[in-house]
């Protein structure tokens, strides 16, 4: 069952409890999080400096409502307590989603793609426990959170699709395998979230699909002819590792795969199938096939990398 969405374009901002509580539920904040985050509510009440930090970041989401990525990059975050510091982005978040949620009902998005979508924001929270040992969110997650709060970013079913400007190097990528787009031309990149459960073909089947129906509903004027991915796990090295029909080995037949897109692949293993990247090699878990091709691969001396992909789309 989808979470409670608050009113949408009633205004929310940090000095409001309830409507906090209320986003608290939506954003599916862990429950280790929800008092830091009323404490840091607390806190901006009383400190004019962090509060215009509050606003002014809300402020750079509001204006890029609606338009793809890339989106605004957060500015710095003031000096003061640290534990304060950590939910700021969380914060601006609240404040902000009032005006996301007007986007989101005027082009008539599903509640429960809304819902699936700005729970990402309480993934990240666990997400910046398990990698960093740190509560809060740090700038790499805070960062990745401004797509899904100025409505380039929504949840469908089991994977993520981002509407987003090609850059230099993947519109001239794409140029050359013949797609009629180029740098500066609009695309959806598809992200993998790591805690939505198996990637079997049926249910990235059913989540193309309903990406393709979404799409053409709420975003008629805008044309991809591309979808796009950039992920460890298109790896021409993982089939080649995996038992035979793995599902990963599966999804990633689905994509004409291109170049490496970065080389330092070993750490988007390590963070997405291990939760860290500090554990020696001989301490992983092996309780899984793909835990155990991924830490067979490093043993003998190999290194993962992430490539880019793509499938046609319309």
């Amino acid at each position: 069952m989808s979470s409670p969405l608050p009113p949408a374009g009633d205004h929310a901002g940090p000095d409001d409890l309830d409507r906090l509580d209320e986003a608290l539920r939506l954003f599916a904040v862990p429950a280790a999080d929800v008092q830091p985050v009323r404490a840091a509510r607390r806190a901006v009440l009383d400190d004019p400096g962090l509060a215009s930090w509050v606003t002014a970041t809300g402020g750079l989401l509001r204006a890029a409502m609606d338009t793809p990525s890339p989106g605004p990059v957060l500015p710095p975050r003031p000096d003061g307590e640290p534990d304060v510091a950590a939910y700021l982005p969380v914060l601006a978040c609240v404040d902000v989603l009032p005006d996301l949620l007007a986007d989101h009902a005027l082009r008539e998005v599903p509640r429960d793609v809304t819902a699936a979508t700005l729970a990402d924001v309480g993934r990240m929270l666990a997400r910046n426990r398990e990698w960093f040992g740190e509560a809060g969110l740090g700038d790499e997650l805070a960062g990745w959170l401004t797509r899904h709060l100025h409505g380039a970013l929504f949840e469908i079913g089991r994977l993520q699709y981002e509407r987003v400007r090609l850059g230099e190097g993947a519109g001239l990528e794409l140029q050359m395998a013949g797609f009629p787009c180029g740098p500066g031309d609009l695309t959806l990149n598809l992200h993998i979230p790591g805690e939505g459960g198996s990637l079997t073909p049926e249910v990235v089947d059913a989540s193309l699909a309903g990406a393709r129906a979404f799409f053409r509903k709420r975003f008629p004027d805008e044309r991809y002819a591309v979808l796009t991915c950039h992920s460890w796990l298109l790896d021409p090295q993982l089939p080649e590792v995996l038992p035979a029909g793995a599902n990963l080995a599966a999804f990633q037949r689905r994509f004409t795969v291109g170049g490496v897109s970065d080389h330092d692949g070993d750490t988007s293993v390590r963070k997405f199938v291990f939760g860290d990247v500090d554990t020696p090699l001989t301490d992983l878990p092996q309780d899984t096939s793909l835990r155990r091709a991924v830490v067979g691969l490093l043993r003998r001396g190999g290194h993962w990398q992430d490539h880019s992909g793509w499938l046609a789309w319309r």
